[in-house]
Formats: structure tokens, C-alpha cells, sequence
């Protein structure tokens, strides 16, 4: 075999190979008991300590009016260069303030005390388990305080189920969010020089 026909067999075998990840891709996923439901999904990018991409299924069925304020205030650029303000090891990872959270800002040790202009929404619990991966929606000791802020269960959590709105999945890159940086238990997760949200993105 010359090496024009050698060149063309071998890109051939590696053509096929990509083709067959790409069809086997959504199958891996449902393996591992990962299923993309029918969206919107919420697209993350991770800048500081820790640099990666992961991705968010949103349950529009199940938490309608947060999915929502979530896609209006991405869709506006509010969650880009928003901090992980507090992470608590063997718990959560919790971002969006868009009030007090951002990088941009000198002082951020109000992070985790605002949220948007927007009016907070009532409650939308349901039969969601807070399993590692899934997305809950941070609110005050009131049940109808949620506003911008969301948080990532690193572990379960079976005290709040029934108590937040459950309101996405980790579908894709949950390696990313256990690699963001955490702060200490003992103050409460806040982290110093923390990990943010470089751009947020929706995919329909």
C-alpha cells in the first residue's frame, strides 16, 4: 500500500471511530443515568482556580417560573463574572448573586445577601430528590424569597428535600463543579478569592 492509500485507510478508521462516539454519546449519557430533558439548558463556563464548562438541564416542567427568571437573567449577561460565593465541601456550591456577587466589584463580603430587580418568586417544590448533581434554588428562612441565587448539590441532601425548588441537573461536566474552589465549614462555605462564572449561556 502506498502512503496516499495508507493515509486515506487510516483517516477512514479514525472517521468512523469519531462517528461512532458522536451516535453512542446521548446512550453513555443514559447509562449513567444522565438523560437531557426537553430543556432549556443552562451552559456554564468556570474561570479562577478552576477553568471547564459544564451544563444544566432546567425542569421548565417542574419550576416553571424559575427556569424562567434563571433564562431571563442569563439571556441578559447578569451571571457573567458572578462568583461562587459559598462552598461547603460535601454539600453545595452556591453562585448568582448578581447584586452583591460580582468579581467586578472591591467588597465581597455581601455576596449571598442580594439578587436581581426582579420581584422574588413563590415557591415551586416538588417530588425532586437533592441528589449530588441536582440544581436547587436559593432562598432566605421564607419559602417565596428565591430570586437570582441557585446552588449545585456536590453530595445529597435528603433535609431539603421538599423545602426548595428544584430547578435543573447537572447533565454534563459534573467533574467541573467539584473542582470549584471551596471555602472553609466552619465560616460557612465562603471562600476567599472565589471561583466564577465567566459567561453564561442558554441552549434551547
Amino acid at each position: 500500500m502506498d502512503d496516499a492509500k495508507a493515509f486515506g485507510a487510516a483517516f477512514a478508521v479514525i472517521g468512523a471511530g469519531l462517528v461512532a462516539t458522536w451516535l453512542l454519546w446521548p446512550s453513555l449519557n443514559t447509562m449513567r443515568g444522565i438523560e437531557d430533558g426537553p430543556g432549556p439548558n443552562l451552559v456554564i463556563d468556570v474561570e479562577g482556580r478552576t477553568f471547564g464548562q459544564f451544563e444544566i438541564d432546567l425542569f421548565e416542567d417542574r419550576a416553571p417560573l424559575h427556569v424562567e427568571r434563571i433564562v431571563t437573567l442569563a439571556r441578559e449577561g447578569a451571571y457573567d463574572g458572578v462568583v461562587f460565593h459559598r462552598v461547603i465541601p460535601g454539600f453545595m456550591a452556591q453562585t448568582g448573586d448578581v447584586e452583591f456577587g460580582r468579581r467586578s466589584l472591591e467588597d465581597l463580603s455581601q455576596a449571598g445577601m442580594g439578587g436581581s430587580e426582579l420581584p422574588d418568586l413563590p415557591a415551586e417544590f416538588s417530588d425532586i430528590r437533592f441528589e449530588r448533581g441536582v440544581v436547587g434554588m436559593a432562598r432566605s428562612a421564607l419559602p417565596d424569597t428565591a430570586n437570582s441565587q441557585f446552588f449545585i448539590m456536590l453530595e445529597p441532601a435528603a433535609h431539603l428535600d421538599g423545602s426548595y425548588t428544584a430547578v435543573g441537573r447537572v447533565i454534563i461536566g459534573m467533574d467541573v463543579v467539584d473542582a470549584i474552589k471551596q471555602g472553609d465549614p466552619a465560616a460557612n462555605g465562603v471562600v476567599p478569592d472565589p471561583d466564577y462564572m465567566v459567561k453564561v449561556t442558554v441552549r434551547d
